[in-house]
């Protein structure tokens, strides 16, 4: 699966941020129960590698990559853990090299219209805009979108339920990504119906057909 595919999947893709490996199977399986399948598990904690592996063994339904990708060494081990996936906060030379090195669909975070134009010239046409809100969000979207009508972004960071209809609305937003699905509380309590019923809201938020048909990145 590319990133345009993983990115029409659904509209939200969760940002997941793991302290206990235990957790990752129930809670993979309480966002695909709610209808969202595409789920990005961090690396900024120990729990993240064991949690792809673990989720990507025992929820087929899942499609789980690695999120929080800064280093070229860590496409390895999130093929060996099972990753389809993988989002970075930038891009650089390195993270290129190493995501066709290991055929990893990549999708990368930009800022600027500078980064845009860095990303679109290496073949990635999806972009995950971040920090998103102080990014200057939907109106950053929107800036953007005249000079780059041939690009999609997942713009995360910030985003809420309430503030997610607003970025979904533009044509050059395919899905949003979210840490509301999976929020500390329901976590520690293991409340699953709890994350179950976030997963059910994200999955029925409305989102806009994009304007002209874009394709799919260079790099997957």
């Amino acid at each position: 699966m590319n990133v345009l595919e993983l990115l029409r999947v659904g509209p939200v893709i969760p940002v997941i941020v793991l302290e206990e490996t235990g957790q990752a199977v129930p809670l993979a399986r309480a966002l695909v129960a709610g209808g969202v399948r595409v789920l990005e598990v961090t690396l900024r904690t120990q729990a993240g590698l064991p949690s792809i592996r673990a989720i990507a063994r025992e929820v087929p339904d899942a499609i789980v990559g690695v999120g929080t990708v800064t280093q070229p060494e860590e496409f390895a081990a999130a093929q060996e853990a099972g990753a389809s996936f993988a989002v970075s906060p930038g891009l650089t030379p390195a993270l290129i090299g190493a995501a066709k090195h290991y055929g990893i669909a990549l999708l990368p975070g930009v800022m600027t219209p500078s980064d845009v134009i860095a990303a679109r010239a290496a073949g990635f046409f999806q972009r995950k805009l971040f920090p998103a809100q102080q990014a200057g969000g939907v109106g950053m979207l929107k800036a953007l979108y005249g000079p780059f009508p041939d690009t999609l972004f997942c713009p995360t960071g910030g985003i809420t339920v309430e503030t997610a209809p607003q970025f979904l609305a533009l044509p050059n937003v395919a899905c949003v990504g979210g840490s509301w699905l999976t929020p500390r509380v329901a976590l520690a309590a293991g409340d699953w119906d709890a994350i179950t019923e976030l997963a059910r809201q994200a999955t029925a938020l409305p989102r806009t057909s994009p304007a002209v048909e874009f394709q799919s990145t260079g790099v997957s």
